[in-house]
């Protein structure tokens, strides 16, 4: 039953921290955007180069042929 005495404080500090980090999250606008990061994925980055140039299109480490 002592062991009441321990825990109850303890998980009352522990919610308080929890509650704190949770505002402190919210006031840094961590929770803005949540979309972008998930759908940035999809979408690819490489630009095509324009046509009728001579410039080639970026190559990744895994296309190059050995020479």
């Amino acid at each position: 039953m002592s062991i009441l005495f321990v825990l109850i404080p303890l998980g009352l500090v522990l919610l308080a921290i929890a509650i704190w980090a949770f505002v402190w999250a919210v006031d840094h606008d961590q929770f803005d955007e949540l979309d972008r990061a998930a759908h940035s994925i999809l979408f690819d980055d490489d630009v095509a180069p324009a046509p009728g140039s001579d410039a080639k299109p970026a190559s990744r480490a895994s296309d190059t042929e050995p020479e």
